[in-house]
């Protein structure tokens, strides 16, 4: 009996040296419709991988309940550190406290989870992305009178949404009150998706007409359906759009002229780190942030990276030089 639990305990401290040597990373993303979110994956993973961690993703399809099951799902197989990209940064909440009673470390990916002991959060300045698409098309908006702009901000769920709005507001709330610059409609596309960009232009349209200089939307996706009202008005072209993520259509649409610009993240940069920063925080170790978030219950460490504005000019230049999209995919 003695020799049978002796063996059980080496076995056991063999396991556990072993999960040091190569950690386990549980990767919950809220979706892999968008393209964006499927650059970060096989970044992610090549970069894990090259770390010699092993990756086990789970990707929720825009569905708090699912995502919550898969987090609860990549507790129960034992990983050594979580990193979630949370649909609902809110709702996240109780799969992440299962998480710290698993004494499981959690990595906030991109968008923050709120209201409990996260270990990291790893994004992009996000209030830096609505200052870019705001001052994008302050700069390309008529001077000579009141410029009249249509806003289509995020998912409401979406922490991100919220700081987009927040960077926008920074350049635009002082020309508005000025009068220099005329809120013609505004609201939220749920779940981020083309088809609810495409109502929200839609009633926008429908309430004020067709005399609009402006759309300054939060994502490419959102931006695209946004478009395909404009082109159903023949105003596509006519009328600046702004965007974000550097998606392959919007980069299109930019040189076709349909759309302004798009905000640039290098999705390589933020994958990487957060791979580094995951297979280190499983080793045990505490990697450098750069500052802190509150996210209502502690000061969370965090690192940013930068953003980039991007429109035709400057194309071939970023998106195409860093190799995120190829010159050829872009005629």
């Amino acid at each position: 009996m003695k020799t049978r639990l002796v063996l059980l305990f080496l076995a056991a401290a063999i396991a556990s040296f072993a999960s040091k040597d190569k950690p386990v990373i549980g990767l919950s993303l809220d979706t892999l419709k968008e393209e964006r979110w499927q650059h970060d994956r096989d970044t992610f993973i090549a970069a894990a991988e090259k770390l010699g961690a092993t990756v086990i993703v789970q990707s929720a399809n825009s569905d708090d309940t699912r995502q919550v099951r898969d987090v609860e799902s990549l507790i129960s197989r034992n990983v050594d550190v979580l990193v979630i990209v949370p649909h609902n940064g809110d709702a996240m909440t109780r799969a992440v406290k299962s998480a710290n009673e698993a004494k499981i470390p959690v990595i906030a990916y991109d968008r923050l989870i709120k209201n409990c002991a996260i270990d990291y959060y790893l994004s992009f300045d996000n209030v830096k992305v609505g200052e870019a698409q705001a001052a994008y098309a302050v700069a390309h908006l008529p001077k000579d009178r009141p410029a009249k702009i249509v806003r289509i901000y995020g998912a409401p769920t979406d922490n991100n949404a919220k700081m987009f709005k927040q960077g926008q507001d920074n350049i635009l709330e002082p020309l508005i009150k000025a009068g220099k610059i005329i809120v013609l409609h505004e609201d939220w596309a749920l779940d981020w998706k083309p088809e609810n960009g495409k109502k929200i232009m839609n009633a926008a349209i429908t309430k004020v007409g067709r005399e609009i200089d402006g759309v300054v939307v939060s994502n490419d996706g959102t931006a695209g359906g946004a478009i395909q009202a404009l082109l159903e008005e023949g105003l596509a072209g006519k009328v600046l759009v702004t965007g974000q993520d550097a998606d392959l259509a919007a980069c299109q649409r930019i040189l076709r002229g349909t759309q302004g610009m798009t905000v640039y993240k290098p999705l390589k940069n933020l994958a990487t780190l957060a791979a580094r920063v995951a297979v280190d925080v499983a080793k045990g170790l505490k990697p450098a942030a750069t500052g802190t978030l509150d996210n209502g219950v502690k000061q969370v460490p965090s690192v940013f990276e930068k953003v980039i504005s991007v429109d035709k000019e400057n194309m071939a230049a970023t998106v195409v030089a860093d190799g995120f999209h190829k010159a050829e995919e872009l005629k």
